[in-house]
């Protein structure tokens, strides 16, 4: 009976070990395989890290990149419209200089074109009223001088029919300027109006008369500033 159960025992003994050194087996086997797939895992896991963040640096310099573009390019616009702006307002303003200056400029030349027509006005008026029975031949030349030909003919003449009273009288006139104003300027032509004082003596006022004679002159501009026409009285007031 001993025997037997010694057999029994070793029996199971020997069935018992089998499954202790598959266990171990398949312990050293699979901590083996554990090994070796992580072993052969490291590499590649590394590799794909490197890569992940090698993208992911590349993608964070493009996003700066990008960001930085957008930032210099909308820095740029807005100094670019800043510029334009600068452009526009210079531009605006220097033609509302150059407007203004050209405005001043033709005011100026007109205020010098009326002085200009006043002054020769005002200088034949005062040489026409001067007048000497004595020497005739003086005021003659004063009453044509710087008038056109036309104006200088018709003058001629009435100097000769006017000779005819002057002498009798014993006629001797001075003058003196007063004032000459542009009444108009029409292309050039100006109309001007004088008034110069005059002292008359002849031989019914031998003490002198006080009188202020009144011319409407005519002179233009585009033929050397000549005197075209000369008037008395009745044009200054506008009487026909």
């Amino acid at each position: 009976m001993a025997d037997e159960g010694d057999k029994t025992d070793i029996s199971k003994q020997d069935l018992a070990e089998p499954e202790v050194a598959d266990d171990s087996t398949d312990s050293d086997t699979q901590h083996e395989v554990g090994t070796t797939a992580t072993d052969a895992a490291d590499p590649a896991d590394a590799d794909e890290v490197a890569d992940d963040s090698k993208a992911v640096g590349a993608q964070r310099k493009s996003a700066k990149a990008n960001v930085r573009q957008v930032s210099v390019s909308v820095r740029t616009l807005l100094l670019a419209a800043v510029i334009a702006a600068l452009v526009a307002s210079a531009g605006v303003m220097t033609w509302l200089y150059l407007g203004a200056k050209a405005k001043l400029d033709e005011q100026a030349r007109q205020a010098a074109s009326d002085r200009h027509v006043e002054r020769i006005a005002l200088d034949y008026a005062v040489d026409a009223a001067k007048i000497n029975a004595k020497d005739l031949d003086a005021w003659k030349k004063n009453l044509v001088k710087g008038t056109t030909p036309e104006l200088k003919e018709k003058l001629g003449t009435a100097a000769t029919s006017m000779e005819q009273i002057l002498v009798p009288l014993q006629w001797n006139s001075t003058a003196t300027p007063l004032i000459a104003k542009v009444r108009s300027n029409a292309n050039g032509i100006y109309v001007v109006d004088t008034f110069v004082g005059v002292e008359t003596k002849t031989m019914q006022a031998p003490d002198g008369l006080q009188s202020t004679a009144t011319y409407s002159i005519t002179i233009d501009s585009n033929h050397d500033w000549q005197i075209s026409d000369v008037g008395g009285i009745g044009a200054v007031v506008g009487q026909k």
